[in-house]
This record gives structure tokens, C-alpha cells and sequence, in this order.
């Protein structure tokens, strides 16, 4: 969860929501991301799908069920259905996203019927230190 922090700290210096997301497997890290959605102009460049998106393409595949995803933010719908799609063993996450989470908050994504893989799920890994991050991040910028 240490170096999704360190990916939070470096998308907040870039301006960036501090998010920060690790695959790994096999206890090695395949692949870490932070939020890169305003420096690539793409709204899908979350940190989530970025680490996906590496990941797969290290291993040549599209599914990663040996893998482990670290975030320091509860996935929104977007990732949560990513995470699914890539068949992401377990995933970890810090602070619960009540207004944009799609895990424990709003549609709970691995409970819908439409799901097609739910992983494991550990909730609130380092909570405090990711619900900190992002107060800090915002307050600075109001």
C-alpha cells in the first residue's frame, strides 16, 4: 500500500487528484499508477486503470486473477468494472468514497447481478493517511 501512497503524493504534485494504485503478484509489483486524467486529457486515465492497463500488457493478457490491486481510494464504477473484467483476485483499498465509490458506497458493483467477477475485497487499508491526502489536496485548492 506504500508505493500507492507514493503514487498518490506524485499525481498530487502534477496537480492531479492524489490517487494512487499497485498491481502485484506473486509479491512482486507489476505495475503502479497515479491519477493522470488532467495532464493526458482522458477522463478514464485513473490510476486503477492505469495499473491495469500495464499490468496486462506485461503479462499479454487481459485477465489478471493471480493479481493483487492496492488503491489508496474506493474504485469508482468505472474501475470497479475494470477490476472485474481483468479478474483482479483482491483488492485493497484505503478510504470509502461515499459521493463516488462504487465498492462499499453507492452501487456496489460486485453486488449487482450484472457482475461478471468480484474479487475478494479489503476495505480501509491506511484510511486515515488516504482520507487525509485528499482533504489536504482539496482544501488547498479552495
Amino acid at each position: 500500500m506504500e508505493a500507492a501512497f507514493a503514487e498518490a503524493e506524485a499525481a498530487a504534485a502534477r496537480g492531479e487528484v492524489p490517487i494512487g494504485a499497485v498491481v502485484a503478484m506473486d509479491g512482486r509489483v507489476l505495475s503502479r499508477a497515479g491519477n493522470r486524467t488532467r495532464e493526458l486529457n482522458d477522463p478514464t486515465a485513473h490510476a486503477e486503470i492505469l495499473a491495469i492497463r500495464e499490468a496486462c500488457a506485461l503479462l499479454a493478457s487481459e485477465r489478471l486473477p493471480q493479481a493483487d490491486l492496492y488503491v489508496t481510494l474506493e474504485p469508482c464504477p468505472m474501475c470497479a468494472a475494470a477490476i472485474s473484467f481483468s479478474r483482479i483476485r483482491r483488492l485493497y483499498f484505503g478510504a470509502a468514497d461515499e459521493k463516488g465509490g462504487a465498492v462499499v458506497s453507492g452501487g456496489r458493483y460486485f453486488h449487482q447481478p450484472t457482475c461478471h467477477h468480484a474479487p475478494e475485497i479489503y476495505a480501509g487499508i491506511s484510511e486515515t493517511k488516504s482520507a487525509d491526502m485528499l482533504r489536504t489536496f482539496f482544501k488547498e485548492r479552495r
